[in-house]
């Protein structure tokens, strides 16, 4: 007499047993904050014409400004876009159905807040590195204060 294989619904339910939609969308999420994030790096530091400010050295909080012409028209029409599509990414991985799942089978509070992030790691849910990009160094951070 053989034993018959287990039916899917009685495999226990594993949360970061991601499926492959969530796990596309949350690499698209990622793809697109690289890109904004890369669009922002080589924008003048205000989005309209100012003339800036001086240096403040005994003021911590307020650095100096140069004078900018602002961004031009493609500029902002590209960040808006990037922002826009940035946000719908990250409503399809913040609402997907998995999340109810977990919900479901009684996965809360500190468990599906480490369950969100372990699919920011998962394989499959984040870009592959490109070649001729260097990795960030933490020197490459302009420090907050």
């Amino acid at each position: 007499m053989s034993t018959s294989a287990p039916a899917a619904e009685d495999k226990p339910f594993e949360p970061k047993d991601f499926p492959k939609d969530l796990l596309a969308a949350q690499r698209k999420l990622a793809e697109l904050y690289a890109a904004l994030h890369a669009h922002q790096a080589r924008l003048p530091w205000s989005r309209e014409a100012d003339d800036g400010w001086p240096d403040e050295p005994e003021r911590w909080h307020r650095r100096g400004r140069p004078a900018t012409t602002g961004w031009d028209a493609a500029d902002a029409e590209t960040y808006d876009r990037l922002w826009e599509d940035l946000r719908k990414a990250a409503e399809a991985v913040q609402v997907h159905e998995h999340w109810e799942l977990c919900k479901q089978h009684s996965i809360e509070g500190a468990d599906l807040v480490a369950v969100r992030q372990a699919l920011k790691h998962a394989e499959g849910a984040v870009p592959a590195p490109k070649k001729d990009v260097p990795a960030l160094d933490q020197d490459d951070v302009e420090r907050a204060a």
